[in-house]
């Protein structure tokens, strides 16, 4: 489906190009008069110095002259505004649009972002970029394609129709060619950014292996035969499990990641030169269109069939009736990798299934409309009791269901092992839990009330949840440390004591003292996104920390003790036990026999193959 010139979407989200598309409008008139007022005005002093010899003297055009350069400035100030606000709106326009798409993908299940993850990083980080292009170029030449041709046009037929039906039969040339050229450069350009998405995608999962990878001395993508001499390198680094995947990856990555960069440049290549050879035709047709207005009418003037005056308005104002079109062609290549980038980004924006509103937990909905939940119900405060129920619980998954058909009850004051095979939909059930997804059969009840009945914001603060891979914030450990809700108190403070009493047993549970022991600047440490300047180790303490010192009745913790030693392993479990004894819901996903031995409960989670049902039950 072919793209329209102005997509109506980039208005509905970017409300400061509203303000700017309708200056450019008046801008876009106001130089079309100018270019009108311009030509009348050159021409009647050239016809009049060569047709009239008594009025070759300076002082007897002095009003044509005037008006015709305050015609040639009002033009010239007309498009330096213009492009002075273009580039200020397709500033405020990228940054709007990537503001939006941040918190679009922040409301996406955990499930569909991990698959979207590349796909949005490009659109942010430098696909969005290219609407400045579009609106700095593209947007103002389109308006004026659509003010100066029929104002234009009128002007030259009134002085002289047959130039005028020439433009005519002409005109309509440019933009056949140009619509041609521009549906293939269109399907180019979404290559392009395809391949970008794709390169980016193995380019991140080779990274974010890399300290693996150096801590194994295996950055140059040598691969080594055996995997227990990996295993024993991983462990004299400190920890116990390590993604030996993107390691054993390495060596067959750079390859792979060369092919992705040639055939990136390749596409870009032919882009490119489509772009060239779409501006050398429509050069050539305008050019053409031109010269054959400028025979007719010097045929016509050298056998008398029309004034100079007339003859010389069409042949000054023939170039600015193909000029606009000109630049839309020229311009519309250039805007290209910004719209493509741009449909990415409607996309994340305005899903198919934001129709489901509120009924979808973790969806997309509406940039702005976070009212919409107010008709859920909080967690009843005093009387919450904790006891989670997941009746005949079924995720779809890739073939089939994980989980498929889970029942179990999750009650406080007891430790709740998740158990199974990878795959199975042990982590799926704790998103449940959470109701960051919807499930295709059954439900998730807290306290008898379904989890997706529940106030989103009010049940998520009651629940520390530790994921398979800790969120770490660009900032201070303490910031970090403060996602959950827990405090690094000033210990001058009254109650501070308890409360740092409370901290300081998280730490040592989980082994944090030690690392803090370590830093110059202790909790006021700054890392980096995703944790960067801890080890992975490191990081795993702090989010286990973090959720052990946050005052909360429900925890979910998947894997909580990889990348732990015995030792730390031991002390978390305690702890994760003397939470369960204080009262609290307890709920960790483990496979090791240390884990299963701690738990109170173990479930069995298990997939099963088969279709996901027609219709999606409440």
């Amino acid at each position: 489906m072919a793209r329209p010139p102005v997509d109506p979407r980039l208005w509905r989200h970017a409300r400061s190009a509203r303000r700017y598309l309708a200056l450019s409008v008046a801008l876009s008139l106001v130089i079309t008069i100018a270019i009108v007022v311009t030509a009348v005005a050159l021409a009647r002093v050239l016809a009049g110095v060569i047709t009239d010899p008594s009025r070759r003297t300076l002082g007897g055009w002095m009003t044509e002259l005037a008006v015709l350069a305050c015609a040639v400035a009002v033009r010239v100030v007309a498009t330096w505004v213009q492009s002075r606000l273009a580039h200020r709106a397709g500033a405020a326009v990228v940054t709007e649009l990537e503001t939006a798409v941040l918190a679009a993908g922040a409301r996406m299940a955990p499930r569909e972002l991990e698959t979207r993850r590349t796909e949005l990083a490009v659109v942010v980080g430098t696909g969005l970029a290219g609407l400045r292009a579009y609106l700095t170029g593209y947007l103002p030449a389109l308006l004026l394609a659509c003010l100066v041709p029929p104002i234009v046009l009128v002007v030259i037929a009134a002085h002289d129709p047959i130039s005028g039906g020439i433009a005519v039969v002409t005109l309509p040339l440019i933009p056949v060619f140009m619509i041609l050229i521009g549906l293939l450069t269109q399907g180019r350009a979404e290559a392009t950014l395809a391949a970008t998405t794709r390169l980016s995608d193995q380019l991140l999962d080779l990274f974010a292996g890399m300290p693996t990878l150096r801590a194994l001395g295996r950055e140059g993508g040598a691969v080594e035969s055996s995997t227990t001499s990996a295993r024993t390198r991983a462990r004299r680094a400190g920890d116990q499990d390590v993604d030996l995947g993107a390691s054993d990856r390495a060596g067959s990555m750079e390859h792979r990641v060369r092919e992705l960069g040639d055939a990136l440049r390749q596409r870009t290549m032919r882009a490119l030169r489509i772009a060239f050879l779409s501006s050398m035709v429509l050069e050539m047709l305008a050019t053409l269109s031109v010269a054959l207005i400028a025979v007719a009418i010097g045929l016509r003037l050298v056998y008398g069939e029309m004034s100079l005056y007339a003859g010389l308005v069409a042949l000054i104002l023939a170039p600015e009736v193909y000029l606009p079109l000109r630049m839309v062609g020229e311009r519309f290549h250039a805007a290209q990798d910004g719209m493509a980038a741009a449909d990415k980004a409607f996309a994340v924006l305005e899903p198919e299934s934001a129709v489901a509103g509120p009924d979808m937990p973790g969806g997309v909905g509406p940039v702005g409309e976070s009212d919409e939940h107010d008709h859920r119900r909080s967690p009843q405060g005093s009387v919450f009791g904790g006891v989670i129920a997941v009746r005949d619980l079924a995720v779809r998954a890739r073939d089939g269901f994980a989980p498929a058909g889970l029942s179990a009850v999750l009650r406080p004051g007891a430790v709740t092992v998740l158990a199974g095979p990878n795959g199975s939909g042990k982590s799926t059930t704790l998103q449940a839990i959470l109701g960051l997804i919807t499930p295709d059969r059954g439900s998730v009840t807290v306290d008898g009330t379904d989890v997706r009945d529940l106030d989103a914001d009010a049940w998520w603060g009651r629940v520390a949840w530790l994921p398979q891979r800790p969120v770490l914030v660009p900032g201070t450990l303490r910031e970090n440390l403060e996602l959950l809700g827990a405090r690094v108190p000033d210990t001058s403070a009254p109650g501070a004591p308890r409360v740092v009493d409370e901290l300081e047993a998280a730490c040592l549970a989980t082994g944090f003292d030690a690392v803090l022991a370590g830093l110059p600047r202790g909790w006021d440490t700054v890392v980096g996104a995703g944790g960067v300047g801890l080890s992975l180790g490191q990081r795993q303490r702090l989010a286990l920390t973090r959720v052990l010192a946050a005052d909360r009745p429900v925890l979910l913790l998947d894997e909580p003790t990889a990348h732990l030693d015995p030792d730390s392993e031991a002390a978390v479990l305690a702890a994760l036990k003397q939470r369960a004894r204080a009262g609290a819901t307890v709920v960790v996903i483990g496979h090791r026999p240390t884990v299963l031995a701690a738990a109170d409960h173990i479930i069995r989670v298990h997939a099963e193959a088969g279709d996901a049902p027609a219709v999606v039950p409440r």
